[in-house]
């Protein structure tokens, strides 16, 4: 099945009559959530209505993503429950959308009636459904190359959008009444964007820069963003959100393994200590922060004694939250050709023991 292009998906294929109702199901961190958004507001501008629920609607989007084994088994368990159901309403249409491996994708292209790539919707205005916390994005995509990570397979290299329609998009949120604002990006250390100046220099705003402008912003909100890669945090970043009195002082900050050949093998470009120290600067610039972190466990070759490193680490930073993820092979990454040798149950377990960790330092 060919990938079709979003006006015919969503508008063409699509039998016409009014009050033609929607059902949106999202995977994934909020990236896709901001995307579904998004779509939700192409279709409400075409007079589609929200249903509770897929027995309720004419259309259904899956919105998914392919990081994880987890999240994809249960997009094709939604492919049988919408198989079902078109058995019964043979009218219904289904899209499926997001971050998506070409193996997913040909694996899924004959359970539903189109396939749409994400970037046909990304460039439609938000509609700030999920008002008084609004997720904007100001980059798609990463220029990294951690081992484990399907994104720059699912979402392509990094592309950033101009800081000018950032922060008009900020602006016209705050007029319909959010309080909270939520930058986000796969790397959002990496943002730049160009301006040329009077002189026709060109200047480039980098992500600190951003954040000054949308601390200038008018109006009672906070800030936050997600997520931040630990080996570019640098201390102008730092010094900006210090700065920032709009900023909402939380951090979700992935250091992903305790482990300095774990992290190697991850390719973070980063050690332990590298992490610890820019933690501590961090909580000496803002003692009142609160921080998370990202972590996986039960990566290919992980040993007991690299895991108590990782445990260790948690310890010693006392992070207010983690999420703790259990590694599963992703077609197409660096790591993939390595074993998965780290046995299911083993890495419940230590899933356990870090969750044990967290709870206490919370």
């Amino acid at each position: 099945m060919k990938t079709a292009p979003l006006r015919s998906c969503f508008f063409v294929i699509l039998f016409k009559s009014y009050m033609l109702k929607y059902h949106i199901i999202t995977f994934g961190c909020q990236m896709n959530k901001s995307d579904s958004e998004r779509i939700a507001t192409i279709l409400e501008n075409k007079a589609y209505q929200p249903a509770s629920d897929i027995n309720e609607a004419d259309l259904i989007v899956v919105n998914m993503c392919s990081v994880r084994q987890s999240a994809v088994d249960r997009v094709f368990g939604i492919s049988q429950k919408l198989y079902k159901l078109k058995c019964q309403k043979p009218n219904v249409k289904t899209i499926l959308t997001g971050c998506i491996l070409k193996e997913d994708r040909k694996r899924l292209a004959e359970k539903f009636d189109s396939i749409v790539d994400k970037e046909k919707y990304l460039r439609f205005p938000q509609k700030f459904q999920n008002l008084p916390i609004v997720y904007i994005p100001i980059s798609n995509g990463c220029n990294n190359a951690c081992s484990y990570c399907v994104v720059p397979f699912t979402r392509g290299r990094l592309v950033c959008r101009n800081h000018r329609d950032v922060t008009k998009e900020i602006k016209d949120a705050l007029q319909k009444g959010a309080k909270e604002i939520w930058l986000l990006g796969q790397n959002v250390n990496d943002y730049k964007s160009n301006v040329r100046c009077q002189s026709q220099n060109v200047k480039t705003v980098n992500f600190a820069g951003l954040l000054k402008m949308v601390n200038k912003i008018p109006g009672n909100f906070k800030f936050f963003f997600t997520s931040p890669h630990p080996k570019n945090f640098s201390d102008e970043l730092i010094n900006t959100l210090a700065e920032c009195e709009k900023f909402g002082k939380y951090l979700n900050l992935p250091v992903q393994s305790g482990d300095n050949k774990i992290l190697k093998r991850m390719n973070r470009n980063y050690t332990v200590k590298d992490y610890i120290n820019l933690v501590k600067e961090i909580r000496k610039k803002m003692p009142e922060i609160k921080l998370s972190t990202d972590i996986i466990v039960g990566f290919p070759g992980e040993t007991e004694k690299q895991f108590q490193n990782t445990a260790k680490l948690l310890k010693e930073i006392k992070f207010n939250w983690a999420y703790i993820a259990k590694y599963s092979p992703r077609p197409g990454t660096a790591v993939f050709k390595l074993k998965d040798d780290v046995p299911w149950t083993e890495k419940k377990r230590r899933e356990k023991i870090l969750r044990e960790i967290i709870n206490e330092n919370t």
